[in-house]
């Protein structure tokens, strides 16, 4: 035996340690790169001023995890069935979107819920990332990722198909053409105790959030405006109807948004409700597409 190993314990246990594990060394070392990377370099990259921080409240009980995709990241909660957040990037058009892809279950998701889960519930198959707007930006692959039922949260047909469906075509269209780049973060709003699907526990939102937030290099320019729409909208009801405040959101949802920016910024940022920045009212009655 090496005398420096019998001299040295540790070296010795290093020895040993080496020769019984050399075989999970180089795997080990790979996990430990790609965890980096991911947590270090991809997530902050498809998100802005940090990842959304679970705080309290309903979303804050059981695990969730964070899942990333083409043209979109999202937090899951196996507890709700649901996602919790959602954020991606809105910039102009690049992509024809192509055929509407079939829902499909999540590998990554030990709930593993499938499209079936939905049958005549009562509820449509709700998309969290939009399949137009991730489609159009980001290409053939990232839309089919939308189709994963960790990207999807019941929501009532006249919700979905009208107000949301409103909301969504206005930042995919006329937003996106005034503004530029922006962010969108979204998701459900629970009660509680909150209902479920039959025996699939899939939780039931009241409601739905939506924030836009422009970013700018002057804090004073960075642009946001929240929405929050509950599950009973009124389909035709001006969109200006729905408008809050991030901080409401923050309130009902439990969630911590943005929390990178600057305290001062971000406490000035959050309390207001500025639609008039985005133009909302010359688009707000707009009648849905269905």
């Amino acid at each position: 035996m090496n005398q420096n190993a019998t001299k040295y314990p540790v070296l010795l246990f290093i020895k040993i340690w080496l020769k019984k594990f050399k075989y999970w060394i180089f795997p080990l070392l790979i996990i430990g790169l790609w965890a980096a990377y991911e947590v270090l370099i991809a997530r902050p990259a498809m998100t802005y001023m940090g990842l959304p921080q679970i705080m309290s409240g309903v979303a804050d009980k059981g695990w969730s995890h964070v899942l990333r995709n083409e043209g979109y990241m999202l937090e899951y909660s196996e507890s709700l069935a649901n996602p919790l957040w959602v954020t991606y990037y809105v910039d102009q058009k690049r992509f024809k979107p192509g055929k509407r892809p079939k829902f499909s279950s999540d590998w990554r998701s030990l709930k593993r819920i499938s499209h079936k889960d939905y049958s005549r519930s009562g509820y449509d198959r709700g998309h969290m990332a939009p399949n137009y707007v991730i489609a159009s930006r980001y290409g053939q692959k990232a839309q089919k990722e939308t189709f994963l039922m960790t990207n999807i949260s019941p929501q009532k047909s006249r919700l979905n198909q009208k107000s949301w469906q409103r909301l969504e075509e206005v930042i995919a269209n006329d937003f996106s053409q005034w503004y530029g780049g922006f962010w969108v973060v979204t998701g459900p709003i629970f009660d509680e105790y909150p209902d479920t699907i039959k025996e699939t526990q899939i939780a039931i939102p009241k409601a739905f959030y939506k924030i836009l937030i422009k970013p700018s290099e002057t804090p004073e320019l960075i642009m946001a405006l929240a929405f929050i729409f509950p599950q009973t909208a009124r389909p035709n009801a001006s969109l200006m109807t729905f408008v809050t405040s991030i901080d409401e959101v923050e309130k009902q949802t439990g969630i911590d948004f943005f929390s990178a920016l600057e305290d001062d910024v971000e406490i000035e940022l959050e309390k207001n409700r500025t639609p008039q920045q985005w133009r909302l009212d010359e688009v707000a009655n707009r009648p849905a597409r269905y």
